[in-house]
């Protein structure tokens, strides 16, 4: 009967500290580093390697990307301050507070978002979409190059599958096989009808 009770009390006090050490431990912290990518250079990414972009709708510390828009762009939201990883300065980092309440990374004052097309580390499909969304580098400046263009700064070559004139010439110099799948409209009003 005495072996019994040990038995008991040693398996009730390891789920009371187990409970207790989950309800302390730290919420997952949100990591920004860089990494090179061949065809942006040095940019913003997640710990994970995911492509960080900012819109340009944005204001500095501002969020104008919600509804179907953050669906299409998730927004990198933290619990507790963000970290800087390698070639990141802790400095430019911060949040903004999003219109649901969440706190949202921002560096040098730009909300930063993922973009859901991005299937794994080190995609950049969202660069320059609706000539809108582009990556930052480490100090905090727009990267406007366009994916697998060389040198010029126009539409230049079709990296992936692209299509052969799709549907007219808009964007002036971002445009590209990147963001030609939404509407030119989607730039001024991302959260329009058909803008996901």
């Amino acid at each position: 009967m005495a072996f019994r009770s040990l038995k008991l009390r040693v398996a009730v006090t390891a789920v009371v500290a187990f409970g207790i050490a989950a309800a302390v431990a730290p919420a997952a912290i949100v990591t920004v580093t860089s990494k090179q990518n061949s065809s942006l250079g040095k940019i913003l990414v997640t710990s994970s390697g995911k492509t960080l972009y900012h819109y340009s709708g944005d204001g500095k510390n501002k969020v104008k990307c919600t509804g179907a828009c953050s669906a299409l762009w998730p927004p990198l939201v933290a619990s507790g301050k963000p970290s800087a990883g390698p070639g990141v300065s802790a400095s430019l980092l911060g949040t903004v507070k999003r219109p649901d309440g969440k706190a949202q990374v921002t560096y040098k004052g730009l909300p930063l978002y993922t973009y859901s097309g991005d299937g794994k580390a080190g995609d950049v499909k969202g660069q320059g979409a609706s000539g809108t969304w582009h990556a930052l580098a480490p100090s905090g400046a727009v990267v406007t190059k366009t994916v697998g263009s060389s040198g010029s700064s126009s539409g230049g070559k079709s990296s992936g599958g692209g299509s052969s004139g799709s549907g007219g010439s808009s964007s002036g110099g971002s445009g590209g096989s990147s963001g030609g799948d939404m509407p030119a409209d989607c730039a001024t009003n991302p959260g329009g009808y058909n803008c996901m």
